[in-house]
């Protein structure tokens, strides 16, 4: 019988590495807490400082005007779309 591994939300990790970083507590008090192994605690709070230095540049910017501008354009294809088989409808209407 095999066990599913837990599937841990980016917020999540971010919050447990937060409260790493502050050191208040023991890694073991944390991993109680949060119901983590220590090791796991390890690796994101490692990674939360490697990464730190990506939140604050510009290109990060950029990449949400990238995807909001996609966004943008699938609501206009989908508004195109249902325009064209209106008038498809509407073309079939008066070719009868």
């Amino acid at each position: 019988m095999s066990r599913r591994r837990k599937v841990h939300e980016a917020s999540y990790k971010a919050r447990v590495a937060l409260e790493a970083l502050k050191e208040r507590e023991t890694m073991g008090q944390l991993a109680k807490r949060f119901g983590v192994h220590p090791t796991q605690i390890h690796q994101w709070k490692r990674k939360l400082l490697e990464d730190a230095g990506e939140l604050f540049e510009r290109n990060n910017g950029s990449k949400r005007a990238e995807a909001f501008e996609t966004t943008e354009l699938y609501e206009q294809i989908g508004r195109l779309k249902m325009e064209l088989d209106w008038l498809k409808k509407k073309a079939a209407q008066f070719g009868e």
